[in-house]
């Protein structure tokens, strides 16, 4: 893909800022995997920047396992499997991305669809009343918000803060620090998915579920409950048959049911 106006930069950009918009227009796919990527002389020339100053842009895109460099054949984007998504520059250039990539969005689901319903099993184990109290107010901050155009980035915080909240409820370290890493990914798939008003309240619904697992010390409910809130991401984003694949191998809870 060719360089285009709608790659701009400030005059007095770094290295960083170049970074972020070049790896922005990768992940929103408008560079796709195996796509030939800009010369270094030619985004230079584009962005009026020295060659220093982009080559240590481009370093930063090939640490992150977006681009690769050859001496003699150039750059080129490679496959979103060579990524590195929890790279912690990843998480500053996904944020406020506004359309990524469509199969990196599927990834991303795929694994939260794969982790958080253990996540949430860990949370009904080791909950305390500090995290109970986080959910009941990241849910009260998501019904608050409901509904209202005007409020829907608000919304979408509290529906961050809520998944955030059961990372942290997990006490597991490494599983709290990927909750951190996950942020911007999830604010991505949050932002995607447009609910209707009826959809809306079933996805708070599905969330308050969550939470009294939780603070009924129900793992298994949690887990099924965890899956079900991510079932509803998956049809508002139109991958309902990911979800159904992926959620067959979840098991049922033993008892009543919230």
């Amino acid at each position: 893909m060719p360089l285009s106006s709608m790659f701009t930069l400030s005059p007095d950009a770094d290295a960083r800022e170049l970074a972020t918009v070049l790896a922005r227009g990768i992940l929103s796919g408008q560079w796709r995997p195996g796509d030939g990527f800009p010369r270094e002389l030619d985004l230079c020339r584009h962005f009026d920047a020295s060659r220093n100053l982009v080559r240590n842009a481009l370093a930063s895109l090939t640490s992150a396992g977006l681009i690769e460099r050859s001496a003699g054949r150039g750059s080129w984007v490679r496959e979103i499997g060579d990524w590195h998504l929890l790279d912690p520059q990843m998480s500053v250039w996904m944020t406020g991305l506004e359309a990524p990539h469509p199969q990196l969005m599927r990834e991303i689901f795929a694994f939260r669809l794969s982790a958080e319903p253990h996540v949430a099993e860990l949370a009904a184990l080791a909950a305390d009343a500090e995290d109970l109290a986080r959910l009941e107010r990241a849910l009260h901050g998501m019904r608050d918000s409901a509904g209202d155009p005007s409020r829907s980035n608000e919304h979408a915080e509290h529906d961050v803060a809520f998944h955030a909240a059961i990372y942290r409820a997990s006490h597991n370290l490494v599983w709290r620090q990927m909750g951190h890493l996950l942020r911007p990914s999830i604010i991505a798939l949050i932002q995607h998915s447009q609910h209707q008003a009826n959809a809306l309240e079933d996805s708070l619904e599905r969330h308050r579920r969550v939470m009294e697992a939780i603070r009924l010390r129900q793992p298994r409910t949690a887990r099924l409950a965890a899956a079900q809130v991510l079932e509803r991401t998956a049809i508002d984003l139109g991958l309902a048959s990911d979800a159904t694949e992926m959620s067959s191998s979840i098991p049922q809870p033993q008892g009543p049911s919230l």
